[in-house]
């Protein structure tokens, strides 16, 4: 019986169980379709690495003898639908079984469960091999709790897999070094070379135009620096361990103007395309610490991103799929401002943060969260188009890691299945972090004024219009103690401004 194996584009997990033989009855299709590319507006540079990538992993799959079907998206065969393009193969290769490996999102093991209506053909959907627990691992995990803690699911992961521990016991005597890792740089010590590899992917990106793709930000293919491989993927590894995860931790939070990319990894997309397992990167991060005496709190953090959030966030999603889209705790409705797209806004922080994002597809945790997404609660946008927005934009955002950090931690929009509180600050916090205040036309320590900055005057607005859900969160008794001492009539004057400023987004 022939048989027709699907790869996705987030699959190109080289070591999986599928490639350990050849067998001249199976056949393997990939394809770029149309679809995909339009289901959100992507990131030019988002589309141009998924498909390049998965245009290596053919080539390479070829090359070791795999018959495989192509369709790219310029090929005229190609009916830019995964359920055509399979069903019009599996005709013509006589197929008389079909296997898919099961997709991370919701909305793709949707439609490919359609599959199974075709005709005379048994369907089987097959484990990616990739995380280290099934999907609904953490939902099992939590099911006699009330509720659902990051930190606990980590300790469990940590014995589970060994990670970091002595018997029972977290090396160190903590589980977690996050309080010694929120360090500012200001120049010292020196970052290293950008250790990711350089591309020209001019042609590709002349493709995906002349097929009137849409996308938004800075296409880069004539110097594309994101992996497309995982001998790529290996190489950008090794070079973190070696040269950056000594300084990871200390300024994994910090914030420059003259350095985006700081001691972070670059890891996310060779990750979540799967080039690169989870573990072995724990693990060699792991024996960094053992053999090269790297700081535990580097180690620890940049573990605890991959072994406690990653799987965990994949765990809240699946758990809460479908629906999870759909809540919106606080009722915002607000529009994106048109500065979202342009990063044109006078606020220097989102200014930077936006056109980080719009030139390189990427942004750090403190970007996207206390800068970006605490903008976007603040100010009441609407927090499904702020995850669409999210979606698009960044090169490593697929659903189900993208959409539990922005609706539930960036936007609390779950109303606290994620986060324990609104993840919010005004100017103070954001100015701790680094120099993005500085020679900005807002006055950082000001709520009021007419170049007050906006974080001031909205922090406050947002606890006060919303008193009535978060009057009684636990963590919050600082703020709404504060909040009730506060004057009436500076109170007043804070929403009185506050107002302003909701009312004119585009402006700021």
């Amino acid at each position: 019986m022939n048989k027709l194996r699907l790869i996705l584009g987030d699959q190109l997990n080289i070591n999986h169980s599928w490639f350990k033989e050849n067998n001249s009855k199976i056949t393997y299709v990939m394809m770029e379709v149309k679809e995909e590319t339009s289901y959100v507006l992507h990131h030019a540079q988002k589309i141009i690495a998924t498909f390049a990538a998965m245009r290596f992993f053919a080539e390479q799959l070829q090359h070791k003898g795999f018959e495989v079907i192509y369709f790219k998206i310029n090929d005229k065969q190609n009916k830019q639908s995964f359920y055509q393009n399979i069903n019009k193969t599996i005709k013509e290769k006589n197929i008389g079984e079909l296997q898919y490996l099961e997709p991370d999102e919701y909305r793709l093991s949707t439609e490919l469960k359609k599959l199974e209506s075709i005709e005379n053909i048994k369907v089987e959907s097959v484990d990616t091999e990739h995380f280290l627990v099934p999907k609904l691992y953490a939902k099992d995990f939590f099911s006699e709790k009330k509720h659902w803690r990051m930190e606990e699911f980590y300790r469990n992961m940590r014995k589970k897999f060994s990670i970091l521990m002595e018997e029972d016991k977290p090396i160190g005597g903590k589980w977690n070094f996050d309080s010694d890792n929120r360090k500012r740089w200001n120049g010292s010590p020196n970052t290293t070379e950008d250790f990711r590899p350089s591309h020209n992917h001019e042609k590709l990106f002349l493709e995906i135009n002349n097929e009137n793709i849409e996308h938004f930000g800075e296409g880069q293919e004539t110097s594309f620096h994101w992996p497309i491989s995982r001998e790529e993927s290996i190489t950008l590894l090794d070079n973190f361990i070696a040269k950056d995860l000594v300084n990871f931790g200390d300024f994994q939070d910090a914030l420059h103007d003259e350095n985006w990319r700081l001691f972070h990894s670059f890891l996310s997309f060779s990750l979540n395309s799967k080039m690169l397992s989870p573990l072995e990167v724990i693990k060699k991060a792991e024996e960094a610490y053992y053999e090269k005496d790297l700081p535990l709190a580097s180690v620890e953090g940049f573990i605890r991103q991959i072994l406690g959030w990653r799987e965990y966030i994949r765990g809240v999603y699946w758990a809460n799929m479908p629906g999870y889209d759909q809540h919106n705790f606080f009722k915002h409705n607000a529009k994106l401002p048109d500065w979202y797209w342009t990063g044109k806004t006078d606020m220097r922080c989102l200014s930077l943060s936006i056109s980080q994002s719009l030139t390189n597809a990427y942004a750090h945790h403190i970007q996207r969260l206390m800068i970006i997404g605490n903008f976007s609660l603040l100010a009441g946008l609407d927090p499904k188009e702020v995850h669409k927005w999210y979606l698009g934009i960044y090169i490593d955002a697929y659903e189900w890691v993208e959409m539990p950090n922005t609706l539930g931690m960036s936007q609390f929009a779950d109303g606290g299945l994620l986060a324990t509180k609104p993840y919010v600050s005004s100017a103070a916090y954001i100015n701790k972090m680094g120099n993005y205040c500085s020679n900005c036309k807002y006055k950082l320590k000001e709520k009021l004024g007419e170049d007050a900055c906006p974080f001031n005057s909205l922090y406050w607005n947002f606890f006060d219009r919303h008193q009535d859900k978060l009057s009684n969160n636990p963590r919050l008794g600082i703020v709404n103690s504060q909040l009730k001492k506060m004057d009436q009539s500076q109170k007043k004057e804070i929403n009185k401004k506050a107002n302003f400023y909701l009312n004119n987004l585009n402006s700021l």
